[in-house]
């Protein structure tokens, strides 16, 4: 299907739900998905109707130009317009195609962020934490609601382990190209001798999954419950409060103790099973896919070293599309992390419309 088709029928479908949705007859159910779909479309048609107008005014100019009866300065006037508006039709044409684009079912979802540190021993733990910081400071500039899920503390008061949710519109959509390994160079706070080390930390972003969209059956859950532990294994509750979850056909298993109440534990270790599982099943679908398009954005897998964060020389580069920004506080801050994340997004884009040719 050739551009044009493809705007005739979004042009089409746009007007087919517009009416839909002023039918007094149509359900609720029926009405829920067919304004989230007019949601979606509404952009797209604005767009296709500002590129016809703008192909219609081009149009009118030519038309304007090649009449010998045209007044010669309003011929001059006219072929200018002509020019400008030849260049901006390409940019309007290749906007509407990144919107024509195949959603990711998930990118409008929430997600939970899974911090782990790597090699570096304290040092990779702090780093974690800097990383789980930096998610959080870049989730507030967005107004998204950041909830800490789970902790494990290291003795220096870095992350062993940290999962957040981040709640608000869109957010996987802008995390996802976070997954995978983040690399530090710098001089540790532990090290007498100034000599830079390289530590790592392992950043997972998952779209949070609804109950509706796996389903968990009691049988194949085995839940422990356990007495909560704090830094060096102190207890935190006087009760049995921890709570461990084992998913028995997949072996996965989830922990969570940061709650005083085993049934809030229980609660938010469901929800980090039912992410982790949903993305397990998301993977496999989109195996296949990647397999073929192995692109500078990579695949998300979290065994992939993405970026590096060299403090001495206050730079971030990003492995995947060779983008490096020298303003590493800004980035660490959350304030700069949107331009390296555009970047991603736009090759993103440019891959999968260059699958489409």
């Amino acid at each position: 299907m050739n551009l044009q088709q493809n705007l005739d029928r979004v042009a089409s479908r746009y007007l087919e739900v517009r009416d839909a949705l002023s039918s007094s007859t149509v359900d609720p159910d029926t009405f829920q998905k067919l304004s989230r779909e007019f949601s979606e479309l509404t952009p797209v048609a604005e767009a296709v109707e500002e590129l016809r107008r703008r192909q219609s005014e081009a149009g009118d100019l030519a038309e304007m130009i090649a009449d010998p009866a045209t007044d010669p300065d309003m011929r001059a006037m006219a072929e200018q317009e002509f020019l400008d508006l030849k260049e901006r039709l390409p940019k309007l044409e290749h906007d509407i195609q990144i919107l024509l684009l195949p959603k990711d079912e998930a990118d409008e979802r929430s997600a939970i962020v899974e911090i782990r540190a790597g090699t570096g021993g304290d040092e990779a733990a702090l780093f974690a934490g800097e990383l789980f910081e930096m998610y959080q400071r870049y989730a507030q500039l967005h107004g998204w609601r950041f909830e800490t899920m789970e902790t494990s503390y290291s003795d220096l008061g870095g992350f062993r382990e940290a999962v957040a949710e981040i709640n608000g519109r869109g957010v996987f959509a802008r995390l996802k190209f976070e997954s995978g390994v983040h690399r530090v160079q710098r001089v540790p706070k532990t090290e007498a001798q100034g000599r830079i080390h390289t530590s790592t930390a392992t950043v997972a972003v998952l779209p949070e999954a609804e109950e509706v969209d796996i389903d968990i059956q009691d049988k194949d859950l085995r839940i422990d419950v356990f007495r909560s532990s704090g830094p060096g294994g102190q207890s935190v509750n006087t009760t049995d409060s921890a709570v461990r979850i084992t998913h028995l056909p997949t072996g996965l298993v989830v922990s969570q103790q940061d709650e005083k109440s085993q049934h809030k534990n229980k609660a938010k270790a469901l929800k980090i099973l039912r992410a982790r599982l949903y993305e397990a099943e998301r993977s496999k679908l989109h195996e296949a896919r990647a397999a073929t398009r192995k692109g500078q954005v990579g695949t998300g897998d979290r065994s992939e070293r993405i970026r590096t964060y060299n403090f001495p020389q206050g730079r971030v580069t990003d492995h995947r599309i060779n983008l490096t920004l020298y303003k590493i506080d800004k980035v660490v801050s959350g304030e700069a992390l949107d331009e390296i994340i555009d970047a991603l997004i736009t090759q993103d884009q440019a891959e999968r419309l260059a699958e489409l040719t």
